[in-house]
Order: C-alpha cells, then structure tokens, then sequence
C-alpha cells in the first residue's frame, strides 16, 4: 500500500509541476500584460502584480496537499501577514520554501538570486513583481530602504541555496548586512520537512515512502538596535548579528 502511495505522489507532484510551469506562462503573457494595460503606477502594477503571485502560490499549495502531494501547516501566518517595513528570514530545506511563504503575503519583495533574471519562465515575473536582483551592495542597499519605507516587507533566505540534509548550515552575511545598514528588525520563520524532500541533491520525483510534511512556524522578532549599539562598527554589528541568526535558525549545529 506505502509502495503505490508512492507511486501516486510521484504523479501528483509531477502534475502540480506542470501546473506550475504553465501557471508561470500565463502569469508572464498574460495576467502581467493585462495589469499593465489597465495600470498607470509603476508601483502599482508591481503591488498589484506581487498580489497575482500570492493567489497563485497559495492555488498550488492547495493543489499539493488536495491531490497528496504533500502536507502542510503554516502557524502565525496572521502575524506574517501584519509584518510591514521588515525583513522576513527563513532557513531553506526545500524548493518550495518560497512559495509556502508568499502564498501568505500580498505584498512581499524578495532578493532572487542572478540566474533567475536569465529564466526565461521566471524572468518576467520578478521583473514586473520589482523584485530585487541580489548584485551591487550600494545599489542594493538603496532599493532595500526604498522598500521599507513602502512599509513591504522583504523575503531573504540568508542560507543562499537549499540546505542539504546532514551537512551543516551556514548563513551568508547578507540578511544582517541589510538589516544594520537599514536599521531593520527581521522576522524569523521556520521550516521542517519530514521526511525531506525537494531537496538540492535529489530531483522532484525521488518522492519519500511516507507523505512529506511542511510545518511553517512564524518566530519572534529579532531586534538590531541592540547589536548596532553594542559594536563599534556597522561590520561588526553584522557579524554578530549573523552569529545570532545562524544559532537561532540551525541550533543543532552550536
């Protein structure tokens, strides 16, 4: 029975996949061209292009669990959803970390990494989103505050790249760098996946016996103030800042 449980959460997950894929293609040529039509703002297309997302991730997530995909709960999503003028850090043990995230969020910027800016099913979307492309740190740093001041909020999974099970995590310095220069709080979220799955290491149809379960847990704030005051300098308040987070999101490896 576990075996074509298995079996069918292989085609399960290929089929939500391909309904991603072709979601994509009908954000990108044709929900994004209609807002544009019928928008003058350029920063309400992005809002409102930011908002096309949210319904759309939140009808995958739904698919995934109605067709046994996966499983998932997310707590404190009420929280998240009256977070403004903050970062929004969370570790990142799958593919889907993202999606899970702002399928709550109408409004939500995020950091997308260079070789998305060349997929051409991504492309369009975090372009017209206004997404930030994570390059230059001046020019980052600028369009970081020009956001918060918006009063959005800011995704940023501070690992980089999925975590790969059993290896230690480590944490860029790039969350707590944006966090001291802007004088941002940052809002943890946690994710736990068990068993593992969408992993770096392995392709989307190496499926576990058992049905994965998402669990999506909204932590407390952390404050910078205090690690601005009690350094000597911006570098090494984002030091000790990163230290801090990395306890906080992988305390098994301290």
């Amino acid at each position: 029975m576990k075996s074509f449980n298995q079996g069918w959460r292989v085609l399960a997950t290929g089929f939500c996949f391909t309904v991603f894929g072709l979601g994509g293609l009908f954000l990108s040529f044709v929900i994004i061209p209609l807002i544009h039509l019928f928008t003058k703002k350029q920063r309400d297309k992005e809002y409102r292009v930011q908002g096309a997302i949210q319904k759309s991730f939140n009808g995958f997530c739904k698919l995934m669990k109605f067709t046994g995909a996966i499983d998932y709960k997310i707590i404190g999503a009420d929280i998240l959803q009256q977070d403004s003028d903050c970062l929004i850090i969370a570790n990142h043990p799958s593919l889907i970390d993202y999606v899970l995230i702002a399928s709550q969020l109408k409004r939500c910027d995020c950091l997308v990494k260079s070789s998305i800016w060349a997929n051409p099913f991504m492309k369009h979307i975090v372009k017209a989103a206004g997404y930030i492309p994570n390059e230059t740190a001046d020019d980052l740093l600028l369009r970081c505050e020009e956001r918060f001041q918006q009063g959005n909020v800011l995704l940023v999974f501070p690992e980089g790249t999925r975590t790969t099970p059993g290896v230690s995590s480590k944490i860029q310095r790039g969350a707590a760098q944006i966090a001291i220069r802007t004088q941002r709080d940052l809002r943890l979220v946690h994710i736990t996946v068990s068993p593992s799955f969408l992993t770096k290491e392995k392709k989307w149809y190496n499926v576990p016996l058992n049905k994965p379960f998402f669990l999506i847990e909204v932590k407390e704030k952390v404050q910078v103030k205090p690690f601005i005051q009690q350094a000597k300098s911006p570098t090494i308040a984002a030091r000790r800042l990163q230290q801090h987070l990395a306890e906080i999101l992988f305390p098994n490896n301290h």
